[in-house]
């Protein structure tokens, strides 16, 4: 857990989905190169203080993206890869879509931010298509960016809207890409994927008993870490 971020432990929660891409905005180290996944992701930017000094890449081609626009200061030419109006920041640079995928692929971007669908225990992640028969897949740059990045977070809810779980032993759904996944933000708590287990470094309105019977896997509390680690 991060030691300036005071543990919401079991008496806050579930988080709301503007809540959790605070947690995410403010676990980004300075300085670092973040690309925002279509969908809530997105909302990342919006919670990064203006002096984070993080640059937003996004995959249709920009460099040093904004917060959302609203009002007069959106412009119908300028949106992040999910057709969401957003604003420009000092410096901004614009490049051809496969330069974009270039940085990508590269191993250029510090973290990436994906939705999921699921994410396994050894960190596989399947998030563009759920098998279904009227489904439309979209993998999009998921797949380029699971494997160019120096990490990868998940921000996801973590469990389905009819209660089935989204962290699993095992994905089911096919995989965007396997034992890529370093870190899962939840509504019910924050997971590290690491090669010992799943390490559960805080809750929101649970505790790792409780999450532990409901997902049917073991979790490994976070072990205290002096502050100059984070």
């Amino acid at each position: 857990m991060n030691p300036d971020r005071p543990s919401m432990g079991a008496e806050r929660g579930p988080l709301g989905k503007h809540d959790i891409a605070a947690l995410i905005a403010q676990d980004i180290p300075h300085g670092s190169f973040v690309n925002l996944g279509i969908g809530q992701p997105t909302l990342v930017a919006d919670h990064l203080p203006a002096d984070s000094g993080v640059v937003l890449h996004t995959e249709n081609g920009m460099l040093n993206m904004g917060p959302a626009a609203h009002g007069d200061a959106i412009d119908p030419d300028l949106t992040n890869a999910g057709k969401i109006p957003v604003t420009e920041l000092p410096g901004a640079a614009y490049f051809h879509h496969a330069d974009s995928f270039a940085m990508m692929r590269g191993g250029h971007l510090d973290i990436c931010v994906l939705g999921a669908f699921q994410v396994s225990a050894g960190g596989d992640l399947a998030n563009w298509h759920t098998g279904a028969p009227d489904a439309i897949p979209a993998v999009g740059g998921a797949m380029d960016l699971a494997i160019g990045a120096k990490k990868v977070f998940v921000m996801m809810t973590l469990f389905s809207k009819t209660g089935v779980p989204k962290l699993v032993p095992q994905c089911t759904y096919p995989l965007t890409g396997p034992g890529c996944v370093d870190r899962v933000y939840t509504d019910l708590a924050v997971f590290d994927i690491t090669s010992q287990g799943i390490t559960v470094r805080e809750t929101f309105g649970t505790t790792i008993d409780d999450l532990a019977g409901r997902l049917d896997l073991p979790l490994l509390p976070a072990r205290a870490r002096p502050h100059a680690e984070g």
